[in-house]
């Protein structure tokens, strides 16, 4: 079936950047959509980025618009989330997923993403 692994999570101070990375394997390596959500204490697990395999079209959240980054290499079948400006409210439990359904798109912002498959997540502390 495939399997999603998390790496590069960590602690960084406000301002800080990161970057995740997300290696695929299996059946999953070959989907379509691919992205990443995230989950804080005591709220609701949020999709903030997806990437289109084909065409490589991407879409955010708006509270992650104009500072992370998700990108590929389908060579080797890594999923990337650079993010940069990070601040307090972005930690969380970051996690790669596969099989984007359902998506929701509201003039080009990420309204909604959910996953198929999952990954069992990093890690991500941000300090003022």
């Amino acid at each position: 079936q495939g399997q999603l692994e998390e790496s590069g999570g960590g602690s960084v101070q406000t301002g800080g950047s990161l970057r995740l990375s997300c290696a695929a394997s299996g059946h999953v390596a070959s989907n379509y959509c691919m992205g990443w959500s995230r989950q804080a204490p005591g709220k609701e697990r949020e999709g903030i980025a997806i990437i289109y395999k084909s065409g490589g079209v991407t879409y955010y959240a708006n509270s992650v618009k104009g500072r992370f980054t998700v990108s590929q290499d389908k060579d080797k079948n890594i999923l990337y989330l650079q993010m940069d400006s990070l601040l307090p409210e972005d930690t969380a439990m970051y996690y790669c997923g596969a099989d984007c359904r359902p998506v929701r798109v509201v003039d080009g912002t990420l309204m909604r993403a959910e996953f198929g498959s999952w990954g069992q997540g990093t890690q991500v502390t941000v300090s003022s």
